[in-house]
């Protein structure tokens, strides 16, 4: 063999080989996409031990990680990725989103800047990694993403791949207009690019067009029936339909876990897909299912601590106290994790109904306090967890625990942006006025606490006008204070507004009893100051109900 046959056989075995890995790199990208990720993690290992000079494959490895929040591996294999020889600067690019999850921006835009440094002028790939850090990153910031993929768009606009990535970005910003043109323009760039073809049906869930959605999904299906995200989305479609429609939730719910697990059989049933298995059976409450799972999840790798917070979310729901507490402490207190509001939510309710005697009627006074400081540091971590406190409120309430209530209830009554402000703010209202009329007469009002009531009444009445309850409950608060005037106000409110409904409310049973209320109580009022206006209202309730003894007997005195 002579010298320039070899070396064109070594050149020959060079592009063979270098065709090989790009071909298994494209291979675990495709994974990934289909979000086979322990597939990928597979193939890419394998990449890693046959050419550690693959810059890319360590990137991609340690980007799985990231995106599984297993940040020290993700670090481990970024780092190691940097001294390869070939692509080795992306991984600055993974060291950089670690930065971001930091809050540590200006680090992480050194280490992009790393990345760009000296690319060539056709390159866009770097731009459209940095732009996925940025919305990756957990706190996402599509609007630096969108800056960065533009300086793309200015190379190559008609990259599939940037396209796509401009439509997640324009997605994420709200921009769905731009969403949809830009991955429209990814499909037909790339038409084996389905994801960008799901993302218009993920655009239509999100504008709430759930048969449009539908109808989305299945092209994608009737293109490859074994694309796994696609069930997913399926699944979390049917999951808001179910949502929309309280009267067929049980039968959508049903349809979408039979997605999920469609899902999973085309994906895998590593630790991680169980997981987000489990994450989706707590938002369609089949919380049975999801005791299955964590205890499948226990099996497979005893010592994950997020494991603790699906068995503390189950044993919750399920009603195993002490399974609940211990497993939710463990999750909460085990270094690195980062617990959320529902963690605290959970942990806090499970405290108060572990302190609950078995008939409902009683709660330990310690117990409720320590509950209580859990449930406050999940609506300090998310104000809108008052949501999740109204229907315990309301059975507190139900259970004639006025003041246990009352404490659940003010979270929400002060929480305006929460779907239930108006609900709450009556039960805050009617939780502390209750609290407060059975005491004897030897025991004294809580003041504040009828003053809140008082409040709430008010917020009621300016939020929902028409609920003319408010009235009746402000004044007899205003009664247990002794704030006559105020009273009077109230009452006289009631009876206008009353009145203004016509003579059909009026000629109500319930109704006339609330006005004899109403011209007796302002009657008592004036009976020490004003005689006269005392039995003028007397004579109003006369005129109602003829029989009226109160009424009757109080006109003889006061005359």
């Amino acid at each position: 063999m002579s010298i320039n046959k070899f070396a064109t056989f070594s050149v020959a075995i060079l592009a063979s080989t270098y065709s090989v890995q790009a071909q298994d790199i494209n291979q675990a990208k495709k994974a990934v996409d289909a979000e086979q990720f322990e597939s990928a993690k597979s193939i890419l290992k394998s990449i890693i031990k046959d050419k550690p000079s693959n810059g890319n494959a360590y990137f991609t490895l340690g980007t799985i990680y990231l995106n599984q929040n297993v940040q020290d591996s993700a670090k481990i294999f970024f780092e190691k990725g940097l001294s390869a020889s070939d692509n080795g600067k992306l991984n600055n690019i993974g060291l950089g989103q670690i930065d971001l999850d930091k809050n540590d921006v200006s680090a992480a835009q050194a280490k992009f800047a790393l990345a760009t440094k000296d690319v060539k002028k056709k390159d866009i790939q770097e731009y459209i990694y940095i732009a996925r850090a940025y919305m990756n990153a957990d706190k996402p910031d599509y609007k630096n993403a969108l800056t960065i993929l533009n300086k793309a768009v200015a190379v190559n606009a008609q990259d599939a791949q940037l396209q796509l990535a401009l439509g997640d970005a324009y997605y994420g910003d709200g921009k769905q207009n731009e969403a949809y043109v830009a991955y429209r323009s990814a499909f037909q760039a790339d038409n084996s690019l389905l994801r960008a073809k799901m993302q218009l049906g993920v655009l239509l869930k999100g504008a709430k067009s759930y048969d449009e959605a539908l109808k989305a999904y299945n092209e994608v299906i009737a293109i490859n029936p074994n694309y796994g995200p696609v069930y997913r989305e399926l699944a979390e479609t049917y999951y808001k339909i179910a949502r929309n429609k309280p009267s067929q939730a049980a039968a959508n719910y049903k349809t979408a876990i039979g997605y999920y697990d469609k899902y999973m059989s085309l994906t895998d049933y590593s630790i991680h897909s169980r997981m987000r298995r489990a994450d989706f059976l707590i938002l369609v409450e089949d919380y049975v299912a999801l005791e299955a799972e964590a205890n499948k999840m226990s099996e497979l790798d005893k010592v994950n601590p997020r494991i603790y917070r699906y068995l503390g979310y189950a044993a919750y729901k399920n009603g195993n106290v002490d399974v609940a507490i211990k497993s939710l402490e463990n999750f909460i207190n085990a270094p690195g994790n980062k617990p959320i509001a529902l963690d605290y939510l959970y942990l806090g309710l499970t405290k108060i109904k572990k302190g609950t005697s078995a008939d409902g009627t009683a709660i330990d006074p310690a117990a409720f306090q320590a509950g209580l400081v859990d449930v406050k540091k999940a609506i300090e971590m998310e104000p809108l967890a008052v949501q999740d406190l109204t229907e315990v409120g309301k059975k507190l309430f139900t259970q004639k625990l006025y003041n246990e209530a009352a404490a659940i209830f003010e979270f929400g009554a002060n929480t305006k942006e929460s779907a239930s402000f108006l609900d709450d703010n009556v039960y805050y209202g009617l939780a502390n006025y209750y609290a407060n009329i059975n005491k004897g007469k030897d025991v004294k009002v809580d003041t504040v606490a009828l003053q809140k009531a008082d409040a709430a009444f008010e917020k009621v009445l300016v939020a929902s006008p028409t609920y003319l309850e408010a009235y009746l409950y402000r004044a007899r608060t205003n009664r247990l204070l002794d704030k006559d005037d105020v009273m009077v106000k109230n009452y006289e409110d009631y009876v206008a507004k009353t009145t203004e409904l016509g003579p059909d409310e009026l000629a109500k049973p319930a109704v006339k009893t609330k006005i004899i209320e109403c011209y007796n109580n302002m009657a008592a009022s004036f009976a020490n100051t004003d005689k006269p206006k005392a039995i003028e209202y007397f004579k109003k309730t006369l005129a109602i109900d003829p029989t009226n003894s109160y009424a009757t007997e109080s006109i003889k005195i006061l005359k």
